[in-house]
């Protein structure tokens, strides 16, 4: 590193002093006292070894090596302020790009709608969205934003709630004529389940006065969210899903809530993103711009 790595403000008076034509002019337009403009130049010139500056009582003119030295720190200078403006653009501005994932079912019908209206309105951003029931590492896959149902397990992580939701059991009408209806949790142990994850038997959990679970089997084991939803319409059995991705098919009559009066854990949406410090633009204008589409969408 050289002697001048720490001399900017040094840089900077000895611009100020020439263009202003004198130690006491400079310091007024810095807003330094004329000592500290001074010490400043002395410092500069015997960090170079060479004087900049032949100075008498009545002028003062650029040294041969000073005339040279110049025109390097002016456009030492004008880098600098490039180079701020650059990122006081990117600070302040929506560009870049935006890496997003989501759960794939709610991604497909709700957050690729809004990405799209987003980038309309931001044309200088690139949106890169993830599809995916699996949870993301977002700091080590480098994504900016999460969109997840439920609580925050990682205290690590920032979370901000976007839109309510709360999560239903539901067949469809063809399924309950052929097998009957469950009237009690216990009842579900009897029936068809289509199970979302890995493992064939679920806990089935209830939070009323006094809290429920319930193992059911799956008939029907997927890791896809709307592999799920799917075959509940195709009456393959009873699901459970988020009322983000069975509502309008509960208001349609495609599908029909099951239990509808043994209420189940809810499980808001969430952004969750790595930093609450620092945040930049894009993330921040995104996740309130999804808050209000999301709170506008909701409807059950």
């Amino acid at each position: 590193m050289t002697a001048l790595a720490h001399q900017f403000p040094a840089l900077l008076a000895f611009a100020r002093i020439v263009a202003c034509g004198s130690l006491s002019a400079a310091a007024r337009e810095l807003d330094l006292p004329v000592s500290v403009v001074s010490k400043r130049l002395a410092l500069l010139e015997s960090s170079l070894g060479v004087r900049l500056l032949q100075r008498t009582t009545r002028r003062q003119t650029l040294t041969e090596e000073g005339l040279l030295f110049h025109a390097r720190v002016l456009r030492i200078l004008a880098e600098v302020e490039q180079a701020e403006a650059m990122l006081e653009q990117r600070r302040d501005g929506i560009t870049g790009l935006l890496r997003v994932t989501a759960p794939g079912a709610l991604g497909r019908r709700w957050i690729v709608p809004a990405a799209a209206a987003f980038k309309d309105a931001h044309p200088q951003l690139t949106l890169q969205l993830e599809l995916s029931d699996a949870v993301v590492d977002l700091v080590g896959q480098g994504v900016d934003l999460a969109v997840r149902y439920g609580a925050l397990a990682d205290s690590s992580l920032v979370a901000r709630e976007l839109a309510p939701n709360y999560r239903v059991l539901c067949a469809a009408p063809a399924y309950l004529q052929r097998h009957g209806e469950p009237r009690t949790p216990a009842e579900l142990a009897a029936h068809r389940c289509i199970v979302i994850g890995e493992q064939r038997r679920a806990d089935w959990r209830f939070d009323g006065g006094a809290p429920e679970a319930v193992r059911v089997d799956a008939a029907f084991l997927t890791n896809d969210g709307e592999a799920a939803h799917q075959l509940a319409l195709e009456g393959a059995g009873i699901a459970l899903k988020s009322i983000w991705d069975v509502g309008d098919d509960l208001l349609s009559g495609r599908l029909r809530r099951i239990l509808p009066g043994h209420a189940i854990a809810a499980a808001p949406l969430h952004a969750i993103y790595p930093h609450q410090r620092n945040l930049p633009p894009k993330v921040r204008v995104f996740v309130e711009f999804l808050r209000e589409r999301l709170r506008a969408a909701w409807r059950w």
